[in-house]
């Protein structure tokens, strides 16, 4: 009954956390407006400090069309702004401007218009020998690092904007993740064919019409077109090639999943994005010195060399020509600025990005601190329990902003938030409702028997103190020091040193195992015995079990060197720590192992004393790391050679056995490539009874063992040994190749 009751205490809380996951998953995007609007607060709060880098706008603003008229300006005044530009030294020069209609000033299209008269009428019939001011244009930007702009529409032509940046591809196929648009607008065919570059400078808000990210990639139709942020700089670079970076590109993880976009290259510049190829822009507050005004490039006391090296971008701030955007930080902000901004961060290496992470951090967070809320507030009550919420708010909100500030990374605290408040808010009711009237048991009582943080575990899991276990698919290792009598006679006056010295090497070896996930099941004098997979999953765990007795053969390298010094200084005798280590993998059983009045955490099984047993045979085929055949069978990546088909002592039936030599990076290089084939053969040609075959393939293997930090001679030397013995003596007819070991 009591059970009953506090199962029906928990069941409502549990079900807000459950259903608050299944919303964060499918409704993400009502959640994701709220998350915008936070980080909007996160750049009202901290804007980006505005940086002088080269990067300008060229601003057409309301000053410049009192001077020079108004827009749209003749060709021939964009030609000498193009010109003044160029002969300043600017890096590249883009247009947040598309000229998609011929010049109406043009002679060829204003006489038209202008009355009947024979002045005019002479005039009209010498139009096409006066100069065009499109190709005026046309001509200085041919002559100018310019990228020209045009504009992507959701209206279907057939215009089709000619393509002047490569792209290439690295991982998955980037174009089902890029904006598509059918339709474009598209400046002259003399500008776009005169211009170094082409890119649209088409934004995106989101649905509440802000623009926050820019993308730096657009699709039309199978073509791909730059944004006109990226155009420019690459441009800028004198590249030629734009890289397109996507899940399943080398160094980019994806566990197989095609999460789309995460890197774009351009030139030197690798510009991180989200999965639809847009980078977040971090706006800074109104910054004058960004923006230079137009008509002051006519002004022959402007001082052009202030615009040398700097990218430049064409836009324009004036009221009338309705280019305003609206940004967290601004309602009404030139469209130019945000390609500005843009170059800007990217020059920087300043990115705001909303990690992978993010998402599963979210869940995550809310999953455990869910669940441990609707479980506290009906074991402390309340009070702790409204502790623990507020903390837990007051931590997400804290790691959102801490994230922002130090590391440009946007964490949504407020959704975590709300369901952790809504979770204590129902069960501080429930709780209110019902009458406390449990008290913890007291606990003190097994501390003389069991580890400090075995009996938190078991006050809070009672049912825990059992005896009992379960079948888990599990990797052994067993450890032990070589020679260990031989040093421990150093110590025949001195066992407090050695004491020391056995501590000062179980200390190292112990951190490479507790480091990769592994759990010290005991200590047995120099021996270590410890397992992987349990008490916590590890699905991994023959990887990690393989790095640690990798990892300790070099920490002990480590440790001898430090011993060997100390030894010489004092004018002793030294003597090298030396271990042999066995790994095998398989089903064990593992549980609170002993009797009713004192247990241990412990492992048991077959598999167990094969691991113990394969580490002894480690000094018998002289090799540090002696792995059974399923531990190879789960790692097949590492560096391995199989030495022999044994029945260890105790046990009738053959298994494989394998040296471990190193991690992936040795098994993948030429040396070991051809040691491993050799190998091979040679074992292949023992057991098929080809002894001179075998004899020449062991002179090979010798031959080829030279790169290993300790070379196979005495594997081999045993090889040599049974091949004589069994050309004198041959094997029955039915052999199998089991070599029988008759010692551990």
């Amino acid at each position: 009954m009591i059970l009953g009751r506090k199962w029906r205490e928990l069941s409502l809380p549990l079900l807000i956390v459950v259903a608050a996951l299944g919303m964060r998953s499918f409704f993400a995007g009502p959640i994701e407006e709220v998350q915008l609007k936070t980080f909007d607060v996160f750049q009202r709060l901290k804007p980006r400090p505005y940086t002088p880098m080269p990067v300008k706008m060229i601003d057409l603003d309301d000053a410049s069309l009192e001077r020079l008229g108004q827009w749209p300006w003749p060709r021939t005044i964009m030609a000498e702004l193009v010109a003044h530009l160029a002969n300043a030294g600017t890096a590249a020069i883009a247009f947040d401007i598309v000229f998609a209609e011929p010049d109406r000033t043009s002679p060829a299209n204003i006489l038209p218009v202008w009355p009947a008269s024979p002045l005019l009428d002479n005039l009209r019939g010498k139009a096409d020998q006066l100069p065009d001011h499109d190709a005026i244009f046309a001509d200085i930007v041919s002559r100018a690092n310019v990228t020209a702009g045009f504009v992507l529409t959701s209206e279907a032509n057939e215009k089709v904007p000619p393509v002047k940046a490569g792209f290439a591809f690295a991982g998955d196929d980037p174009k089902p993740y890029l904006p598509a648009y059918p339709g474009a607008v598209l400046n002259l065919e003399a500008i776009e064919k005169g211009a170094a570059g082409l890119g649209t400078f088409t934004l995106l808000p989101e649905a509440d019409a802000i623009i926050r990210r820019i993308p730096l990639v657009f699709r039309k139709d199978e073509n791909l077109y730059p944004s006109l942020s990226a155009e420019t700089l690459r441009i800028a670079q004198g590249a030629t090639t734009l890289i397109i970076k996507s899940s399943g590109a080398s160094g980019e993880t994806a566990y197989g999943e095609h999460t789309g976009i995460n890197h774009i290259k351009i030139g030197r510049f690798e510009v991180p994005t989200d999965s639809l190829g847009r980078i977040w822009l971090h706006f800074t507050e109104n910054a004058p010195e960004r923006s230079v005004s137009a008509w002051k490039l006519f002004d022959p006391e402007f001082d052009a060399s202030s615009l040398e090296g700097n990218i430049v971008v064409i836009g324009t701030s004036a009221a009338g020509l309705r280019d305003a955007r609206a940004t967290p930080l601004d309602p009404a902000m030139p469209g130019g600025l945000a390609h500005v901004q843009a170059l800007e961060q990217i020059l920087m290496g300043y990115f705001l990005e909303l990690p992978d992470w993010a998402f599963g951090a979210e869940i995550v967070y809310i999953a455990v601190l869910g669940i441990a809320l609707s479980i506290l507030i009906n074991t402390l009550g309340a009070m702790w329990s409204a502790v623990i919420a507020l903390a837990g708010i007051v931590s997400a909100v804290f790691f959102s902003w801490t994230m922002f500030v130090d590391f440009h990374l946007l964490i949504d605290p407020v959704y975590p938030a709300t369901v952790i408040l809504v979770v204590y808010i129902t069960g501080s009711l429930i709780s209110y409702l019902r009458t406390e009237g449990e008290k913890r048991q007291v606990r003190g009582a097994f501390a003389q028997y069991l580890s400090p943080a075995l009996v938190e575990q078991l006050a809070d899991e009672p049912d825990r103190l059992q005896l009992g276990g379960e079948i888990k698919d599990m990797t052994l290792l067993f450890a032990d020091v070589r020679g260990f009598t031989a040093i421990s006679e150093q110590f025949k006056s001195d066992p407090t040193g050695l004491t020391k010295l056995i501590n000062r090497f179980l200390t190292p070896m112990t951190d490479m195992i507790l480091a990769r996930q592994g759990t010290i099941d005991k200590y047995m004098g120099d021996c270590i015995m410890a397992f992987w997979n349990a008490p916590l999953d590890d699905p991994d765990h023959v990887a990690h079990a393989c790095d640690s007795a990798l990892a300790m053969f070099s920490a002990l390298e480590s440790l001898n060197a430090d011993i060997k010094a100390e030894r010489e200084a004092a004018g002793e005798l030294f003597l090298p720590l030396n271990i042999g280590i066995g790994l095998n993998s398989g089903d064990a059983c593992v549980g609170n192992m002993g009797s009713e009045q004192r247990f241990d955490y412990s492992v048991l099984g077959d598999t167990v004393n094969l691991a113990a047993r394969l580490e002894g045979q480690s000094k018998n085929y002289g090799v540090g790391i002696v792995i059974g055949d399923l531990t190879h069978q789960g790692a097949p990546e590492y560096a391995t050679l199989e030495m022999d088909l044994i029945a260890v002592k105790g046990k009738t039936e053959g298994v494989h056995i394998y040296c471990l030599q190193g991690p992936p990076e040795l098994a993948q290089s030429p040396d070991f490539v051809a040691l491993e084939t050799s190998n091979a053969a040679m074992i292949e040609a023992y057991r098929s009874q080809q002894w001179d075959k075998a004899r020449d393939l062991v002179v090979k293997c010798r031959e080829l063992d030279d790169f290993l930090p300790l070379p196979l001679d005495v594997l081999y030397d045993l090889y040599d040994e049974r091949i004589d013995e069994y050309v004198a003596n041959p094997p029955p007819t039915d052999w199998d190749g089991v070599f029988v070991a008759t010692s551990k």
